[in-house]
This record gives structure tokens, C-alpha cells and sequence, in this order.
């Protein structure tokens, strides 16, 4: 069906396919919505002054829990009735008292007090140790006075929904709300943004690196004042709240242009359209890069890059970045129109999802250095001619590196991080550093509190998320440019026409000195949500029976659990954080479960095995992981439990 919105300065055209309406009334960016409930709605108070404010009643919907990355569901649902409306208001009632600038309150429903009160654990998030909110005081607070971010990848369903929130957070009395230039902000900028503008907080609209589209995903979620993730606290509480929301404070305003940098005012409500690169970049010019060094490196007529945006939210960031700041030939940038489907592809930058990108950097005219980004600009894929790198090996490249030609780096490292899942070639680097490293579970929250903390300068995931302190996200653009730093740096006494230091060789070194970490990664996507969970079930007997000694294979167990982790800055405490088994030769797997799509289950299984010899470093990882992989897939019956003889992605 086509949904025609309109109001006193926009119309607003849905496509979507007939969907069963969730929550109460249909699309909430119609205004003809407003005047079909004004018998139902009363004038609330201006929480913005001089805006009239409608509280519009809603039902609450089933199954909005919001998780590490936020809340995940298809494009169509998000789309429907006020399945957005009810998360953000939920939202704006949750907040703790830290992120306000100053504080009102409106007394709750009965509805929504009964509902908080049927939550266990309740004391007052503003304690900074709960996980919930006390009946005795629940009150919705009021983002009044306080300055929001807002931005995304630029998917489906993004513009509208800008509208949706620019409404509700009026209603909800926040002061101003920054908004990337065409809905636009990539994660890490978002987390730039709210940092140098010392904004309460954001919301970033990106279902990540997952496809774009009516009937694909969509996503969003709360950052922080410091720029990171939403806590658990906040995220619990968010839920409790979407159980029983049952009104929504909607601002009567029209819909603002997205598409103009510059300031709208509604009484004393402040909407200003940001240049979504402009933070971000001089974040990477003026503190965190060595532009000079970079510019002189990469604009050489001897050496040439790609970077594959995909259609994704770093096209709007990677010539204005790579070739405007830093002198990169305009061909050097492929697929950087963003578009709300990207392009009909996965903006997931591995091996087989950016496979163009492959295909051009293993062919006879690939470039000296390739990269890509994921729908939100917060993953990276990097590459040499004819050869990749894992991202285990990438951000200990990084590390290594860091503090010879990165400046953000050079006045220390504070320590390195990586997740559980991620091969252990960090752990080397930080022994040789001598510098505080943490395993963490999946999950930048987790790294973001060792940040705050001043506990760790880089840090990384295997699913291809790279980061520093610089920003609490991690950052796709970061890494790219982080190894565009490390080849300047190797490069910078090479004449031009002289012979490059490669990605490939500066790799080898690194394994020549640390020994490599052969690791691969088998996604076996949309499985069955039982089926998936048959299976783990199966492993976890498996580990409880488990005990050192015990012969799998050719390998001999030295340690069998479902990894757990307690926070060494909050103490809180995260359990079921993957299935492992640690050999006795330093190899492992891994068995995930994630949470980051919209529908079924991704089986993510984790090989990896250690090789000082460097005469044996050079072998195809999957060769030399092949024993390993087939003990793993054999005492985890995932063919038989899911039917697939295949993973869906390897890297």
C-alpha cells in the first residue's frame, strides 16, 4: 500500500507492503493522525515553550527488548502503527537523571506504574547501579533543557522516522536536537558529535551492516553523553517502560527539511541540520591523525588505494575525507552514493559481501591498499594486493604500530582490548607492550567502560570492528585510516618509483615477530531459532561433562566453558557469553549465538589455532585450520541439528 502523509510544510509518501497495525492509530508521522485521536488527546503542558503538546494515546507492544545493539526488527514492522513512537517514548520515560541538563516530571498512568512495578530489581536508575526503575518513584522524566543527536545510515524508513523522533523529543521536552544533513550520521560520527558537542546523548537509526530496504531491516538505538552504547540499566528500562506505555507526547510542529544546513525554531524547541562530516573529520585532523604524513603518502603518484563504501552511510564521508582532506585521486572512492537499499547488496565488508571489491584487489590491476565499510561506517575490511587482512591481525597490527605514527596514540597506550571470540594475536602485542589487557564479551558497551575508565587506548572485535578511544564506537573510517598511517610511516623514505613496503609485508613481519594466529569464522545465517537452540544445548552438555585432559581429535582439552565476564569497572557481570574449548596447544572454538539481525538465528563458529614457526605461517588459513574445523563441526552436529552443510559466509 502507498501512505500519503501530509502537513503545513510536507508531504510525506510511504511504500510499504499491507502490515497488521501495531500500537494504536496508523503511522504516527501522518498528522491526520493527530487530528483523528484530538477527542482522545489533551493539550499537555509545552514541555518545549510555545509548542503545543498532544498527549496521544497508545497500546504497548509485545517483543521491543532492546539488546547490545540496540532494537532490531524488519523495516516494515518499525514502519507500522506506532511500533517506533512506543520504543522512543519509552525511551524519553526511562532516561536516568544523569543525562538531563534539568529535570520536570509528569506523573505515569496507572497503566505504566502497574507495569513498573511488576518488574523485579526496581531501585532508582539514578543510584548508577540498577536495573530499573522504583514504583515509589515513577515518574516519567523529562529530557527538558538538554541537547539530543540524531542521524543513521540513510536506510529505509530513516527520513520518517527522523520526523517521528524530531516530534516526540519536542513533546518530551528536549531542548535541541542536532541532525545529520539528510538524516545522515555515520555511528562513529554520531559518537563524535555528542561527544564535542557535550549533548546528553543520541540516537543512531542503523540496523548496521544488515541489508537496507521495505523488506529488510531497520533498526535504532541510545547512545550515551559519552558517546557509547546504552548501558543495561538503561536499556532494561527502556523495555519495562514499552510493557506499558500508554501515551505518547507528540509536539503539534510540521515536519523540518533535512536537507538544509541550519536552524529551525519552534517556540523554544531548536532542530539545527548539521554537516554530518564535519565534526568528524576535524576530530580526525586536528587530534587524532597526522594529516601532513597522510596526505604526502597517499596522494603519491606511485601508490594507488580503493575504498568500497558499498551504498552505504561512509560514501557521504570517504571523498570528502580520503580525497578532498588527503589528496586521494577521485577514483579511489567506488559505490559512495548512499542509497536506502545499498544499492540492492549487504553493506557487510567481508570477503563475501564486498566480493567487487575482492575481485579488483586479487585481479592483475588491484591496488596497493583496499578497504570497505558496512551500513553504518563502523566495521572495515582491510586488504593488500592479492592478500586480506583478518581483523585479529589488524587491530594488533594497529597496536603495534600505533604510537610511531598516530598522535592520538603517541603519548601512551593506556591498554588494548579484544573480544573473546577475536584470535588472541592482541594478547602477544600487549605482553611485548607491557601494557593492562582485558577479554571482553561481543559488545562495544564493554569496551567503552574500559575507556571511560582510562583502562584501554585500542581495541577490536573478529567481526570486523575496530576502534580507539578517540570516539566510543567502533570506526570503520578509523582503521582505514590508521592503516593508511602505518604504510605512510613504513613508506615515508621510499622514494617515489622505489619499491613499497606492503600490507602484506608489514603482516608477515608482524607474524615473524609475534607469531601468526590462524583464525576463520563460519556464519551460518537465518537458521532456525530452535533449531540453533537445540544445538546449543548439545554443546553446553558437552562443556559440563567436559574435563582437562579429554582427547578431541588430535587435541587435547585444556579448558571447556561458556565464557563469562565481570566488568572490572562497574562489576557487573555477563554470563553466557559464548561456548568455549581451549586446547592445550593455545587453539580454540567457539560457538556464538547473535543477536544482531532481525528474524532466525546466525550460528557463528570460531576456529583458531597459534604458529610460532615461520616457515609454516604462510599457509592458507583454511588449510591449516581444516583439522580443527571438522573436530568443531563434529562434536557440535550443526549439520544435523540445522540441516546446513554449508556456512552462509566464511572468513
Amino acid at each position: 500500500m502507498r501512505v500519503q502523509c501530509s502537513n503545513a510544510s510536507s508531504l510525506v509518501s510511504v511504500d510499504a507492503a499491507p502490515v497488521k497495525t501495531r500500537g494504536a492509530g496508523p503511522l504516527l508521522h501522518c498528522r491526520p493522525f493527530l487530528r483523528r485521536r484530538a477527542r482522545a488527546s489533551s493539550v499537555a503542558m509545552s514541555a518545549a515553550a510555545g509548542v503545543a503538546v498532544k498527549q496521544v494515546p497508545t497500546t504497548k507492544i509485545d517483543g521491543q527488548k532492546t539488546g547490545t545493539s540496540g532494537l532490531r526488527k524488519k523495516a516494515k514492522e518499525f514502519s507500522s502503527g506506532n511500533y517506533l513512537a512506543n520504543w522512543v517514548q519509552s525511551l524519553f520515560n526511562a532516561l536516568p537523571a544523569e543525562q538531563k541538563a534539568r529535570r520536570v516530571s509528569s506523573r505515569l498512568s496507572a497503566t505504566e506504574l502497574a507495569g513498573c512495578a511488576s518488574r523485579a530489581r526496581r531501585t532508582p536508575l539514578s543510584t548508577g547501579t540498577s536495573r530499573g526503575v522504583s514504583p515509589s518513584r515513577a515518574r516519567a522524566s523529562v529530557q527538558v533543557g538538554a541537547t539530543l543527536v540524531l542521524g543513521g545510515d540513510g536506510r529505509w524508513f530513516n527520513k520518517e522516522a527522523a520526523q517521528i523522533i524530531i516530534k516526540l523529543a519536542a513533546g518530551n521536552g528536549v531542548a535541541k536536537l542536532l541532525v545529520g544533513r539528510d538524516g545522515f550520521l555515520c555511528t562513529p560520527a554520531a559518537s563524535a558529535v555528542i561527544r564535542a558537542r557535550k549533548a546528553a546523548g543520541g540516537f543512531i537509526m542503523s540496523a548496521s551492516h544488515n541489508p537496507g530496504g521495505p523488506d529488510a531491516d531497520w533498526g535504532i538505538k541510545y547512545n550515551s553523553s559519552a558517546g557509547e552504547p546504552a548501558p543495561e540499566k538503561l536499556t532494561d528500562a527502556i523495555y519495562g517502560f514499552t510493557q506499558s506505555v500508554s501515551t505518547l507526547n507528540v509536539a503539534d510542529i510540521p515536519d523540518v527539511d533535512l536537507t538544509k544546513v541550519g536552524s529551525s525554531r519552534f517556540g523554544s524547541f531548536e532542530v539545527e541540520i548539521i554537516d554530518p562530516v564535519a565534526d568528524y573529520l576535524a576530530l580526525f585532523r586536528d587530534q587524532v591523525f597526522d594529516f601532513p604524513m597522510l596526505r604526502a603518502f597517499v596522494s603519491r603518484s606511485d601508490f594507488r588505494m580503493r575504498f568500497d563504501a558499498l551504498h552505504a552511510i561512509t560514501g557521504a564521508y570517504a571523498k570528502p575525507i580520503l580525497c578532498d582532506a588527503l589528496g586521494a585521486p577521485a577514483s579511489s572512492v567506488v559505490n559512495d552514493t548512499p542509497l536506502e537499499d545499498f544499492g540492492g547488496g549487504h553493506p557487510d565488508p567481508n570477503l563475501t559481501y564486498a566480493h567487487d571489491l575482492v575481485e579488483f584487489m586479487y585481479g592483475p590491476n588491484g591496488a596497493d591498499f583496499g578497504a570497505a565499510s558496512d551500513g553504518d561506517g563502523d566495521r572495515n575490511m582491510i586488504l593488500g594486493k592479492k592478500f586480506f587482512v583478518t581483523p585479529s591481525d589488524s587491530v594488533a597490527i594497529i597496536a603495534a604500530y600505533g604510537q610511531r605514527c598516530i598522535p592520538w596514540l603517541k603519548g601512551g597506550v593506556k591498554g588494548l582490548a579484544r573480544s573473546m571470540p577475536t584470535a588472541a594475536a592482541l594478547d602477544r602485542v600487549a605482553k611485548k607492550m607491557g601494557v593492562p589487557f582485558f577479554e571482553t564479551p561481543t559488545g562495544w558497551k564493554f569496551f567503552g567502560n574500559l575507556m571511560d575508565a582510562g583502562k584501554c587506548s585500542v581495541c577490536g572485535e573478529e567481526s570486523f570492528g575496530t576502534g580507539s578511544d578517540h570516539v566510543r564506537e567502533k570506526d570503520g573510517l578509523w582503521a582505514v585510516l590508521a592503516w593508511l598511517s602505518i604504510l605512510a610511516y613504513r613508506n615515508k623514505d621510499v622514494p617515489v618509483g622505489g619499491k613499497l613496503v606492503s600490507v602484506e609485508q608489514i603482516a608477515a613481519e608482524h607474524w615473524a615477530e609475534y607469531g601468526r594466529n590462524f583464525f576463520s569464522r563460519y556464519d551460518y545465517e537465518e537458521c532456525s531459532s530452535a533449531d540453533a537452540g537445540k544445538m546449543v544445548d548439545h554443546i553446553r552438555g558437552i562443556v559440563a561433562s567436559a574435563k582437562p585432559g579429554d582427547k578431541f581429535g588430535a587435541y587435547t582439552l585444556a579448558l571447556a566453558d561458556d565464557f563469562a565476564y565481570t566488568d572490572p569497572i562497574d562489576g557487573s557481570v555477563a554470563t553466557k557469553q559464548g561456548l568455549r574449548f581451549v586446547f592445550t596447544d593455545g587453539s580454540r572454538i567457539i560457538f556464538r549465538l547473535s543477536g544482531t539481525g532481525s528474524s532466525g538465528a546466525t550460528i557463528r563458529l570460531y576456529v583458531e589455532q597459534y604458529e610460532s614457526d615461520v616457515s609454516k605461517q604462510g599457509v592458507d588459513a583454511q588449510q591449516a585450520l581444516a583439522p580443527l574445523i571438522k573436530v568443531a563441526l563434529d562434536l557440535s552436529k550443526l549439520q544435523e541439528f540445522t540441516g546446513r552443510d554449508k556456512p552462509t559466509v566464511i572468513t
